[in-house]
């Protein structure tokens, strides 16, 4: 056991530990920043977020140690069972959870409440490494990708429809990039990137005018293959002609079925906040007070900020959620935009160093869990920021290792300390 401890922290990356610690560490300022009011009289008072905020720290960085105490093949072996488990878990909580603004994701334990929707991407990172690890297994094809799929869409479905949490969902779609480093083709990519544009061309310019631009797209296409043919003087083939009439038709199909589905499938405030970021919509009382308020509150901390603790958008609590999902804004306000792009280098650094651990990988279980990781990291950053400056619909999701919560930052402290604990096996998996 001490041998084991001893080369756990030899081999352990401490600058990535050190990343961490700085994002907790800010984190911590700026709960206390957004959530600080004039009858406050201690830093550190329980009975505020700031002082619940270090005890949410505190807990993590001991969770991170036990972690790191753990036989490396533990880890490996439970994945399965761990897997199960939480979507057990995911199945009781709708029964269950407290009704908050519509979702039923919740369950209060206590003076706690924990959102097993946040644990439940550990647990299907480890049960996709499990599962892609296995010996011989290649991506290349849809059949190889079929299980791998249906692992994440479960979970992906039960916390979108039971659960009624959309944005703890789509953090799922962040698999993408592990699947393409592990061989998945890049037409998906492509594929998954047209739709997200016919998407915002349907709703935003109309049905009408997404086909026509699908139309056009389709007789260029087309053309292109018969001036190709001609000029290289080859023998032409119809079926090149077939299968891009089929994916104009698919497209075509596709358009129409967005207004439907943006109707239907989506909930009436997932409708407006789209919506407004989209510019169909002006709702700057409603749907768009959240955006619009922390909008004002990052362009008025100008280059340097305004000081810490000195924000006036947060004293008077004019943007909703603001040590939470909006806690960003905080930091532009304060800080400004000197603080601001700090926060995202550190960021940037991390993930960087996560794609590094990830790379020297000598296992595949270690690689494609490092590349979950990695991907969660680059989701939750680009939307969280991207939301709070008005790029992003607003979806409910928190900053990683910096907003208000138990759950996200457990979450992400068992994530990647686990990540931490593999990577200084690696010595070990070569003997």
């Amino acid at each position: 056991m001490a041998s084991r401890t001893n080369n756990t922290f030899r081999y352990v990356d401490w600058l990535t530990i050190g990343l961490i610690l700085a994002l907790l560490i800010f984190g911590w300022m700026n709960v206390l920043g957004a959530s600080w009011s004039f009858d406050q009289t201690s830093w550190f008072d329980f009975s505020f977020r700031s002082g619940k905020q270090i005890v949410w720290i505190g807990t993590a960085l001991l969770i991170g140690f036990v972690i790191l105490m753990i036989d490396w093949k533990l880890i490996q072996d439970s994945a399965w069972i761990l897997y199960s488990l939480m979507l057990l878990l995911l199945l009781i909580t709708p029964f269950v959870a407290r009704d908050i603004k519509g979702s039923l994701s919740w369950i209060s334990l206590g003076p706690v409440s924990i959102q097993p929707a946040e644990f439940a991407k550990f647990t299907t990172a480890l049960a996709l490494s499990a599962y892609m690890s296995r010996y011989g297994f290649k991506l290349r094809s849809w059949r190889d990708l079929l299980i791998p799929l249906l692992i994440l869409g479960v979970p992906m479905l039960i916390i979108m429809v039971m659960q009624k949490e959309t944005g703890s969902a789509l953090v799922f779609a962040s698999f993408v990039l592990m699947l393409y480093r592990k061989g998945m083709s890049g037409n998906i990519l492509v594929a998954g990137m047209a739709a997200v544009v016919l998407f915002i061309l349907a709703l935003k310019a109309g049905i009408l005018t997404a086909l026509v631009v699908v139309g056009t797209v389709t007789l260029c296409a087309i053309g292109l293959i018969f001036y190709l043919r001609w000029k290289d003087n080859r023998k032409f083939k119809w079926r090149n002609v077939w299968i891009t009439l089929g994916i104009g038709t698919v497209c075509a199909i596709y358009c129409l079925g967005c207004n439907w589905a943006f109707q239907n499938v989506l909930q009436d405030h997932q409708q407006k906040r789209i919506a407004v970021v989209l510019g169909i919509m002006d709702d700057p009382q409603g749907a768009g007070y959240n955006v619009n308020q922390s909008k004002i509150a990052i362009g008025s901390g100008a280059v340097f900020g305004k000081g810490f603790l000195k924000g006036t958008q947060t004293k008077m609590n004019f943007v909703p959620e603001q040590a939470t999902d909006f806690i960003f804004c905080t930091i532009g306000e304060e800080w400004g935009f000197v603080g601001s792009s700090i926060v995202l280098i550190v960021y940037l650094m991390l993930i960087l160093r996560l794609i590094t651990i990830a790379e020297r990988q000598r296992d595949e279980f270690s690689m494609v869990y490092a590349y979950c990781i990695v991907g969660f990291m680059i989701f939750h950053l680009t939307i969280n920021v991207g939301m709070v400056l008005g790029l992003m619909p607003v979806i409910g999701i928190p900053l990683p290792l910096l907003s208000y919560g138990g759950s996200s930052l457990w979450s992400f402290s068992i994530m990647l300390f686990t990540l931490l604990r593999l990577d200084a096996a690696r010595v070990e998996k070569m003997r």
